[in-house]
């Protein structure tokens, strides 16, 4: 025991080889109980825990030759070895830690992908915006590692770093509107402004929107034809978004002839009102005596239809105006029709003074 090898006595030697395999089997071994538990409760309850299902991912990709190497780095401190070896073996096993926590980070990545892809099955557009952030976060953490890996082997990476900076800028400014429309992609994503299947009106165009790609937006419209919105000047227009109204609010008037009694002017709000509240998802808001100017007397209704969908609001326009005709058909009382008063006694009066014109000229 008292032989030197290496500089160092065979029972250091052999104290440092226990020292590997105790790093190394602990390390293993707490790998092997923090699984287990873990996937004891991803069991119990699969569905609410994306998080710890991305942790197990995370755990399971750990790699043997990394402990190893780090019980390598914990024995060889408990020898007297030259600066040199020490410094390769403490950079060597930095460098596994470092790849071992991108290789970490990787797995619970896809974990937590694959988890969002199950849950937002049912929109394309989601799933295709989660797999291009999954895909660009990979590669930053790829990138981080790999560059502080460089530093820890010794490598001088400010000049790397640097040129990457103007390559980057250069890059940037090349495809300034690609990039421009896919962060415009991920802002509707996460802001939602819009989703698949919502009728939206932009400027004078309308139409549902189909698909939310990384570049564009593609609507189709009522007449069948595709309409494609860059995603960028999308987001820089206004939007209306009708299927999250609440409410569509609806104002029209009638006309009514001047020959009306005035008790029946006096009863046509109630009447009217009554035939609005008698149509289901109906909120009334008014109706009065709107106007006297010619050629009739004119009376406004204002209620709300309380669903988004066009198709009830026109099935209530339709009923709540067949139930006025009919109303006003029951009263005695006429719609007013756009007419126009030809005074006929003005006209005589003009034939009459060409008629005395031309007797006075005959005369001369």
């Amino acid at each position: 025991m008292d032989t030197v090898f290496l500089g160092n006595p065979v029972a250091d030697w052999l104290l440092a080889l226990v020292a590997v395999a105790v790093v190394a089997a602990g390390l293993d071994a707490a790998k092997a109980i923090l699984l287990r538990r873990l996937r004891s409760i991803v069991a119990v309850n699969p569905g609410g825990s994306r998080p710890l299902g991305a942790a197990v991912a995370a755990l399971s990709a750990t790699r043997l030759a990394v402990l190893v190497l780090v019980g390598l780095y914990a024995g060889a401190s408990l020898l007297a070895l030259p600066e040199r070896t020490q410094l390769f073996i403490s950079r060597v096993a930095v460098a596994s830690v470092l790849i071992q926590c991108a290789t970490w980070g990787d797995h619970a990545l896809r974990a937590w992908l694959a988890g969002t892809r199950v849950q937002q099955a049912p929109d394309p557009d989601r799933v295709t915006s989660s797999i291009a952030i999954a895909y660009l976060a990979r590669v930053v953490l790829w990138a981080v590692v790999g560059l502080m890996t460089l530093d820890n082997l010794g490598v001088n990476i400010t000049a790397l770093v640097a040129s990457l900076g103007v390559g980057g800028i250069a890059v940037a400014l090349a495809v300034q509107s690609i990039l421009g429309d896919l962060f415009a992609k991920l802002s509707i994503v996460v802001d939602k402004p819009f989703v698949v299947g919502d009728f939206i009106i932009v400027d004078t165009m309308l139409g549902t929107v189909e698909h939310i790609g990384l570049k564009t937006t593609r609507v189709r419209s009522l007449d069948g034809e595709q309409i494609v919105f860059s995603n960028a000047d999308l987001l820089k227009s206004r939007i209306r978004n009708l299927r999250r109204m609440e409410a569509r609010r609806v104002a029209f008037r009638i006309a009514v002839t001047y020959g009306t009694p005035e008790p029946m002017l006096r009863a046509l709000p109630e009447l009217l009102k009554a035939i609005v509240l008698a149509q289901p998802q109906v909120r009334f808001d008014r109706a009065h005596l709107a106007s006297l100017a010619a050629p009739a007397y004119a009376f406004e209704v204002v209620y709300y239809v309380e669903s988004a969908d066009y198709t009830v609001y026109m099935d209530v326009q339709q009923a709540i105006y067949l139930g006025i005709v009919a109303m006003l058909d029951e009263q005695g009382v006429r719609l007013a029709l756009p007419a126009q008063t030809v005074h006929m006694g003005a006209v005589n009066d003009l034939q009459v003074a060409r008629e005395a014109s031309a007797d006075i000229r005959a005369a001369a």
